[in-house]
């Protein structure tokens, strides 16, 4: 007991590597304080990302790796502050937003939208504050999602209050106009529109802003690696082939902007049968990890399918505000945490292929 130091402690620390973050809690420098009182290691943690649902967990994990080490009582404490993070060269961070978090991908019916909504929700059960943008001026669906078809009121005839659903700040064209008219509108006005949603909001105090995309590498996306400063991407596959194809181009289509892949979402990657429990992958498997791999990016987490996630999106209360505390929810949680995690301590280390020599 009496060798006990600081020192010591943190020593102890070095060798225990977060599961969220991906590596050291020493290396990720989110030791706030250590200190040693009357023989007890106490240890204080500050994430730069929201973490109300694993926050627990992680006070126990590290309590009882550094007693197991060191054979003394441990307390630990975790907290978070998020801070706003590094943007396209040029661009500067928007007023009262923290940081743009796009939601991507590179073809149609892949459930980006839902899974942009259920992340958004994510982040604030875990904590942040946090606003959802429909960028999809052709076909916007978050109004629909989040239950609402409120039309946004205006102070001062030149800028709009966000809508308020489900706790989020929310603006989408689908909120100016019928769920029925189409936007017949050339890609100039389109772009135009996305601004002026963006910009004429009258956003209050965020952490994130999720910017649900369309899908596609066209005038909107381009515009918005362009001219909104942007602190990270996901990119939303399934595991088969077609959809793989074009989500490696709205990967590499942010990687030639600048902009950081926080990593991907296998959205269907599987179907569990209700009644029986067998799992069948319908789209496929391994697509998500083929892409990982060949790119050099995170697979964040893999979304089953089920009928209840469209169930929920449809009736306009998505899972993680339907069923918070359902393993659906969970799974949404837990990717948004890694993304977050991304942006704030960056990319996990990578465990280089081991070399074997052989005389053979």
């Amino acid at each position: 007991m009496s060798s006990l130091s600081d020192t010591a402690v943190r020593h102890a620390l070095e060798s225990y590597v977060d599961p969220v973050i991906g590596r050291s809690l020493v290396e990720a420098d989110v030791l706030k304080a250590v200190a040693v009182r009357d023989g007890r290691a106490l240890i204080d943690i500050e994430l730069g990302f929201p973490c109300e649902g694993y926050r627990k967990d992680l006070e126990l994990a590290v309590a009882s790796h550094v007693g197991a080490a060191l054979g003394v009582d441990v307390g630990v404490r975790v907290t978070w502050t998020i801070g706003t993070h590094a943007v396209q060269a040029k661009l500067q961070p928007l007023p009262n937003i923290k940081n743009v978090i796009a939601v991507a991908s590179g073809k149609g019916g892949v459930g980006k939208s839902t899974v942009a909504v259920n992340l958004a929700l994510a982040l604030q059960a875990e904590g942040a504050k946090v606003g959802i943008l429909d960028a999809d001026i052709y076909g916007p669906s978050q109004p629909r999602m989040l239950g609402t078809s409120e039309k946004p009121k205006s102070p001062d005839g030149k800028s709009m209050h966000p809508i308020e659903a489900l706790g989020l700040q929310a603006m989408s064209i689908g909120f100016l106009i019928d769920e029925e008219q189409p936007m017949i509108w050339r890609g100039p006005m389109a772009t135009q529109a996305l601004m002026q949603l963006l910009n004429e909001t009258q956003w209050r105090e965020l952490d994130y802003l999720v910017i649900d995309l369309p899908p596609g590498t066209g005038d909107i996306q381009l515009t918005l690696s362009q001219r909104i400063p942007v602190s990270g991407a996901l990119v939303v596959t399934t595991p088969q082939d077609i959809a793989l194809i074009d989500a490696k181009k709205g990967l590499q289509m942010f990687r030639k902007v600048e902009v950081p892949i926080l990593g991907l979402i296998e959205n269907m990657s599987f179907f569990c049968c209700p009644n029986c429990g067998h799992r069948s992958e319908i789209f496929g498997s391994g697509g998500g990890e083929r892409m990982s791999a060949q790119f050099g990016v995170d697979l964040l987490g893999r979304v089953p399918l089920d009928p209840r996630i469209r169930e929920q999106a449809d009736g306009g209360k998505p899972t993680v505000a339907a069923e918070p505390d359902s393993e659906l929810a969970g799974i949404y949680r837990d990717i948004a945490r890694r993304a977050a995690a991304r942006l704030a301590h960056g990319e996990p280390e990578r465990a280089f292929p081991e070399i074997q020599v052989s005389d053979d």
